[in-house]
């Protein structure tokens, strides 16, 4: 199984930082590149325990749909969606905020394997990982700048 961590500082509150990670609406905005929507499930809003979402985009040039559920939720401190369908073999993702010298530290943890043995262990480690990094990577900084600026005072 591969994992990916990625910690990101935001001069925020936790609570604006954690509705942003699980708005489905602007999870859409964010990954706007790869035509990422939902297309099942929770389609709008705030996604809770026990909700799910089927996402349909465009990755490595092929268009997929992933289906997650949040299963596990501690407000405003720590949820997590795992896919009950899609191309992994698993996929996990912990999402962790943390008020930490006066702002929240957001944590993405995600560990993943693709099916086909020893090949999808090979091409996690050799590709998926560093392009799961980059997209995780530019989601957390969507949501810093997001974040950031519903926070900063108006001129």
């Amino acid at each position: 199984m591969a994992v990916i961590r990625i910690e990101t500082p935001i001069a925020a509150p936790i609570e604006v930082c954690f509705d942003l990670a699980r708005d489905i609406d602007f999870h859409t905005r964010s990954l706007a590149d790869t035509g990422e929507r939902a297309v099942a499930g929770r389609m709008s809003g705030l996604i809770e325990l026990g909700e799910s979402v089927t996402w349909e985009a465009r990755h490595l040039g092929v268009r997929q749909r992933l289906t997650s559920a949040i299963t596990a939720y501690e407000r405003p401190r720590f949820f997590r969606d795992e896919m009950t369908a899609g191309a992994f073999r698993s996929f996990a993702h912990d999402h962790r905020f943390e008020w930490r010298d006066g702002r929240t530290v957001m944590t993405d943890v995600v560990a993943f394997r693709s099916p086909a043995g020893p090949i999808g262990w090979l091409f996690d480690r050799l590709f998926l990982a560093g392009y799961l990094r980059r997209l995780l990577a530019g989601r957390a900084a969507a949501i810093k700048r997001e974040a950031e600026a519903t926070v900063r005072p108006a001129a």
